[in-house]
């Protein structure tokens, strides 16, 4: 899309929106004052209450900014992957005599935003709060968002004072990295509201680098620097960020150009040569992130045929996908890039081949005047979709061209990750056969595990299309029974093979997260992961 064909209205709601968010309150307005206003690609703020929704993406904003998780990511560092680091938890291990259970020693000292301690009744509150059904302060909206993240949880329980012991269903040697997900808010917040949800949102309490100020869903959140976070080394650099929801890319892109934001996601790429000359700053960087159709494997899919996959990878012709994206993006060529280590070496080689497309589409009974009909759920737009509608109906074409028509069912991004967590076999999902959610990739858990594994088949895990391979659980169960990295890296290598040669996923391009900064922004680093630390923003 170009600026000639921009929506006027569209563009003037969004600058009015992000104008408006420039306004400060009276007298709050300080010279010395550093304000970042950022325009993000969703539609609406996510939630405020501990367990952001709308996808990986939402914990950069309400996530890892009020909150904290026991276990922490590694994301001051842009020159390389992080790492698991800690977070409120200093340690984690197993019981030597039983290594289903994992002790969690609390970091001593930490205070949330209303000054309530934080210790394990705060952690063993917070399980509750999401795995347990029957608690009195269970939330489901919360616990829809994270216990997909959180499969291997069996059992909690407070050890002593700043020690928690939590059992997972088998031994599992990727625990932690389920745990970088499951954040921490304030019991006696909730106490202090009337031990309501709605009015929690409004008035949210965690241990992190911000505190929120100003809240209008579907339109904006102000984060306010915490000068008490215990964490020295991770004070905010900014006194304000405002979150203004922009999610029309051409509209958000504009908005920076007119100088009503200050910092933007996913910048329309045919707009780049004009940001670069108007003196803007493009930010990007490798990331674990690969865009996707996820294909049903169910009876009665036209997918359960590994030629008809194979035939829809060979479809895409990747270059063109990054050429639309500006060079924002790289092709992918299965889950992982290749050169991660657990690539491994695939027999099935997944390349632009429209003739072996339509050959193996018509081994499978298909042809241009019969050709293979079916529907997928795409988003509207969102963090982590890049360019979602434009990419989708690039797609689309390249599809048609090797017999195979799709028909999109359009829907904002958290009604698309509702529809991925129930699954393939939802009654709701009837009559589409793939989901166009894009992955997180930075580790075997988020890579493989619960996509691949049989155990994981919804509402368990993500599993979507409810594939069940042998061979790979067998695997996997090998993976999570070792603490060697060498092996487990070896172990995912195959996994990876099984699961490319098998075509089951249809991989089109892995993300780089492009941001665009004015030059009113003087530091930002941009991890290696969806995970992104706004404390660097300023």
């Amino acid at each position: 899309m170009s600026l000639d064909r921009l929506d006027r209205r569209d563009l003037m709601k969004g600058l009015a929106a992000a104008s408006g968010l420039a306004l400060l309150p009276a007298g709050a307005a300080q010279a010395q004052e550093k304000v970042i206003r950022y325009g993000i690609s969703m539609a609406d703020i996510p939630q405020t209450t501990g367990q952001p929704d709308r996808g990986a993406g939402g914990y950069q904003f309400t996530g890892h900014t009020l909150y904290d998780p026991l276990v922490a990511w590694e994301m001051n560092v842009a020159d390389r992957p992080g790492k698991l680091a800690p977070g409120l938890a200093t340690s984690w291990a197993t019981d030597p005599a039983d290594k289903t259970k994992w002790v969690f020693r609390l970091r001593d000292g930490v205070k949330f935003h209303d000054g309530s301690a934080f210790d394990a009744d705060a952690v063993v509150w917070n399980l509750e709060k999401v795995l347990n059904p029957q608690a009195p302060h269970f939330d489901q909206r919360q616990s829809s968002q994270v216990r997909a993240r959180l499969p291997s949880v069996a059992s909690w329980r407070k050890v002593d004072a700043m020690a928690v012991e939590i059992t997972t269903k088998t031994v599992d040697s990727f625990f932690p990295y389920q745990m970088l997900w499951f954040l921490i808010s304030s019991p006696a917040q909730f106490e202090k509201v009337g031990r309501d949800w709605q009015k929690f949102a409004l008035q949210p309490s965690g241990t992190g680098p911000f505190r929120l100020g100003r809240l209008q869903p579907r339109e904006f959140a102000e984060l306010v620097r915490n000068p008490d976070y215990w964490d020295k080394t991770r004070l905010a650099k900014a006194d304000r960020i405002i979150l203004s929801c922009l999610p029309e890319t051409i509209t958000r892109t504009n908005a920076l150009l007119a100088g009503t934001v200050d910092f933007i996601e996913s910048p329309a790429p045919d707009v780049m040569p004009r940001l670069k000359q108007a003196g803007f700053r493009l930010i990007d960087n490798v990331t674990p992130h690969v865009w996707n159709y996820h294909l049903s494997t169910l009876p009665g899919s036209p997918w359960t045929d590994v030629r008809t996959r194979k035939a829809a990878n060979l479809a895409i012709d990747r270059a063109s996908v990054v050429e639309l994206m500006g060079g924002l993006a790289k092709p992918a060529y299965g889950q992982v890039d290749r050169s991660n280590p657990w690539f491994g070496k695939p027999i099935f080689e997944i390349k632009y081949d429209v003739d072996g497309a339509r050959k193996l589409m018509r081994e499978a009974g298909y042809s241009a005047s019969n050709p293979l009909k079916t529907q997928f759920i795409i988003a509207s737009s969102g963090s982590g979709q890049m360019l979602s509608l434009p990419i989708n109906e690039l797609c689309q074409q390249m599809f048609k061209e090797a017999f195979i028509e799709i028909d999109f069912k359009v829907v904002e991004l958290e009604p698309l990750y509702q529809a991925w967590r129930q699954g393939a076999a939802h009654e709701s999902l009837r009559g589409i056969t793939a989901n166009n959610v894009a992955y997180l990739t930075s580790d075997p858990l988020y890579a493989f595990i619960r996509f691949f594994h049989s155990g994981q088949v919804a509402p368990v895990g993500v599993n979507w299309g409810h594939y069940k391979n042998a061979e790979v659980d067998r695997l996997i169960d090998q993976a999570l029974a070792t603490t060697a990295e060498a092996e487990q890296n070896a172990l995912m290598a195959r996994v990876h093979e099984k699961v490319v040669d098998d075509a089951l996923l249809v991989w089109v391009v892995h993300d780089t997260n492009p941001h665009v900064a004015t030059p009113k922004v003087s530091s930002y680093v941009q991890a290696q992961h969806w995970f992104q630390d706004l404390t660097t923003l300023g």
